[in-house]
């Protein structure tokens, strides 16, 4: 398979769609779609996560209601199977929490006509230095 020329565009698209849903906690849930059931793996602030449904559970036990999002960076490329890497850098806000720094990567891998979300790591830009 050939390196995808619209990764810009698709990595872009993506960022935008995932926030809009993950930002919402009416919309939250429906990123579950954009997971494969066995095959994506997410690593959440250290803790890995294997399957929509696991990652499913992970993203509802997210208490906060209120976020304040804003995306610094987005740097995307193509892989040699034809999917995208994305990179995302930013800062919010949680409900009254003071803002962090955060950073986010994706890998889509190609699925029929679309995409799912093969890799999924966040970590918020907080260091120990104690």
């Amino acid at each position: 398979m050939a390196l995808n020329p619209q990764y810009e565009e698709i990595g872009k698209g993506f960022v935008q769609q995932y926030y809009a849903m993950f930002d919402d906690p009416a919309l939250r849930a429906n990123l579950v779609n954009l997971y494969s059931a066995n095959d994506s793996f997410m690593t959440f602030e250290g803790l890995q996560i294997q399957g929509a449904p696991k990652i499913l559970e992970k993203l509802q036990s997210l208490t906060f209601q209120k976020i304040n999002r804003v995306i610094t960076a987005v740097d995307s490329q193509p892989t040699f199977d034809g999917g995208v890497l994305i990179n995302v850098l930013g800062r919010l806000q949680c409900d009254e929490d003071p803002p962090h720094a955060f950073s986010q990567i994706f890998v889509l891998k190609p699925l029929g006509t679309s995409f799912f979300c093969a890799h999924d790591i966040f970590r918020l830009n907080i260091h120990d230095t104690a």
